[in-house]
This record gives structure tokens, C-alpha cells and sequence, in this order.
């Protein structure tokens, strides 16, 4: 099977286009943040890169209360300012000698 030239242009051109379309929609998508009351909704990934920690831990924070979630249309965040608050509840200054 042989492509000329032209043609070869040609396909390449509408791969790019396409190509900036997805990248166009992928920024849309990445600045649209869910809030509630002017505070940002973070989900579990997000909650989860923030502190470093893993999907266990998360999940005994929400069930033990220390972190207060939200469920919308049963997926589960959490503002940024309780994530906030939370770290600063669990922080522990270094003990001094």
C-alpha cells in the first residue's frame, strides 16, 4: 500500500487538528473545579496525592470521623478547607530538647 505525499500532509493535518481539540477539552475539563460555598470539592484522588497517603487510611479517617465527607450522586469529596483543618488538627510540633 503506498500513501503520496499529499496525502500522508493530509492525514497528518487532521490527526493534529483532532489533537487540539482533545488538548482544548482536557484544559476545559482540568480548570472546571466542583465547589460548595465558594470552598473547592476535592475527590479521593486528590485528597489522596495531597496527604500522601493510601486509600486505607483515607477511608479510616472518614469512618472514624476525622475527616468530614460529602457523597454527590455516590462519589465521595471533600471541601479543601475540612483537608485544610485536618492537617492542622493532626500536626504535632517537634518536641523540643
Amino acid at each position: 500500500m503506498n500513501i503520496d505525499r499529499m496525502e500522508f500532509i493530509a492525514w497528518m493535518e487532521r490527526i493534529m487538528d483532532r489533537f487540539d481539540l482533545l488538548r482544548e477539552h482536557v484544559t476545559e475539563v482540568k480548570n472546571q473545579h466542583l465547589s460548595v460555598d465558594g470552598d473547592e470539592l476535592l475527590d479521593n484522588q486528590d485528597v489522596l496525592q495531597l496527604l500522601k497517603i493510601s486509600n486505607r487510611s483515607l477511608q479510616r479517617y472518614r469512618s472514624s470521623g476525622k475527616l468530614p465527607y460529602y457523597t454527590i450522586s455516590g462519589k465521595i469529596y471533600y471541601k479543601f478547607s475540612d483537608v485544610h483543618q485536618f492537617i492542622r488538627e493532626s500536626f504535632t510540633a517537634p518536641a523540643r530538647k
